[in-house]
């Protein structure tokens, strides 16, 4: 990828309103099968959009998704933002300089309509996947990464939320 290329990203993530970023190797990304199972015992969003388990691609499918990516591109965000339009946003903006192949992954359930129809996304262009659901274990990633994330013990400490977006 281009010095250029790489600027005109960085920029639409300060735009984005990112706390950081960072250019990595997709195989740092760690693919588990229990993030799933936590959506599924641990979220009320399980089974309720086309974002979620058991819709969303599986830990298999992500792994080979991961495989066919030399460059990722790891977010941070803050708990005020809107992660998953965020990265799609920025997954628009990176496939027009030519990246046909960016792919994104965003945070927590889909929030983008009051009911999902489980048939047929009526915002396609905006909804995507989160990490979670696709079996990525965040923290693991974002440490392997040298990103901050933690559990938090109190509702004063800020959120840590990430995306990824895959390109080629």
């Amino acid at each position: 990828m281009k010095q250029s290329d790489k600027d005109k990203i960085s920029a639409l993530c300060k735009e984005h309103k990112a706390i950081d970023y960072k250019f990595i190797d997709p195989k740092s990304v760690v693919v588990r099968y229990w993030p799933r199972f936590k959506c599924q015992y641990g979220c009320g969003a399980y089974g309720k959009n086309l974002c979620c388990p058991p819709h969303a691609p599986s830990p298999d499918d992500t792994k080979k998704i991961l495989d066919d990516f030399s460059l990722g591109l790891l977010v941070h965000f803050g708990g005020d933002v809107r992660v998953t339009k965020a990265i799609a946003s920025i997954e628009r903006e990176v496939f027009l300089l030519n990246y046909y192949k960016a792919i994104s992954f965003g945070a927590g359930p889909c929030r983008l309509c009051k009911e999902c129809s489980l048939t047929d996304c009526k915002i396609p262009k905006l909804a995507r996947p989160s990490m979670e659901a696709c079996g990525i274990d965040v923290y693991a990633t974002a440490h392997n990464n040298d990103l901050p994330i933690h559990v938090l013990t109190n509702k004063e400490q800020s959120e840590n939320c990430y995306a990824l977006l895959l390109i080629e």
